[in-house]
């Protein structure tokens, strides 16, 4: 009687495991959540990639993703408040280079990034 009751339970826990992985979804970069807090401002795409800038309280934050996940390669991610040193976070990455995060209160910031040979940068925005 102990071995079927045990049976069920690991079925049932079976089941409504696999029932909760398939509400969740795929796993992936779109599915996943931003490493950034705040609201998106800017997405700032490249041959290879793209840079996402988020704002909340008067800080920006920035995370670079490459177009195809997988291959550990370079990215980089930099944030300059004006009037401010500029913040990089750079290396060998899988899935995305930052986040970088800085106060910029009402001041203006510029942003670059990049994925092997692919780079973007901004002027001074959100001024």
């Amino acid at each position: 009687m102990g071995a079927i009751r045990r049976r069920l339970t690991l079925g049932t826990a079976v089941l409504t495991a696999s029932g909760l992985l398939a509400l969740a979804g795929p796993v992936g970069e779109a599915s996943a959540a931003s490493p950034c807090a705040g609201r998106k401002v800017r997405t700032l795409s490249f041959s290879t990639g793209h840079v996402d800038v988020h704002k909340k309280r008067g800080y920006v934050c920035a995370v670079t993703y490459p177009k195809k996940v997988g291959a550990r390669r370079y990215m980089m991610v930099s944030v300059q408040a004006r009037g401010s040193e500029r913040v990089p976070n750079a290396g060998r990455f899988v899935r995305y280079a930052g986040p970088v995060r800085v106060h910029a209160g009402h001041r203006c910031v510029r942003v670059t990034g990049a994925v092997g040979s692919g780079t973007v940068g901004t002027g001074w925005i959100l001024c």
